[in-house]
């Protein structure tokens, strides 16, 4: 297999660009395993197969369990994930594919549950985050191993 480019090298401002939003998303108050579990979600929708790769690795590395990490796709069927976690992946699958039905009320009420509305702003720029991260990956044909 072989990228189509190398974007770090092409443009190196969208690079940056995406950095900055990692950062913004880690400076504010949203789980590190949370984010890593949107990630997951995020990526086994678009098909991305780099970027499901990364963060299965880095969900490990923070100690997560194999069948947590495994299940992720099948959240709804198991109980490894907690009421919180279950509202902001389904959040994740509606915004991933808002064109289908946009964000319903009943997932957002969802979130609020659990979140605060400055929190579901956080959660909602995290979503964007991977998406852009997928769909670049995906277009400049990464995949799993070719940044080793």
């Amino acid at each position: 297999m072989q990228t189509r480019m190398d974007y770090y090298k092409v443009h190196p401002k969208v690079y940056s660009l995406m950095g900055q939003m990692e950062k913004f998303i880690k400076e504010q108050d949203l789980d590190p395993v949370l984010y890593e579990l949107i990630k997951i979600r995020a990526s086994q929708i678009n098909g991305c197969a780099f970027c499901l790769d990364a963060h299965t690795r880095d969900l490990r590395k923070m100690g997560e369990s194999e069948e947590r990490i495994a299940l992720t796709s099948v959240w709804r069927e198991c109980p490894y994930y907690t009421d919180a976690e279950k509202a902001v992946l389904h959040l994740t699958e509606v915004v991933t594919e808002i064109t289908v039905q946009g964000v319903p009320q009943a997932v957002y009420n969802e979130v609020l549950q659990h979140f605060s509305e400055k929190q579901y702003m956080d959660i909602i720029v995290a979503i964007n985050t991977i998406n852009n991260w997928n769909r670049i990956a995906i277009s400049t044909g990464m995949f799993p191993g070719c940044k080793d």
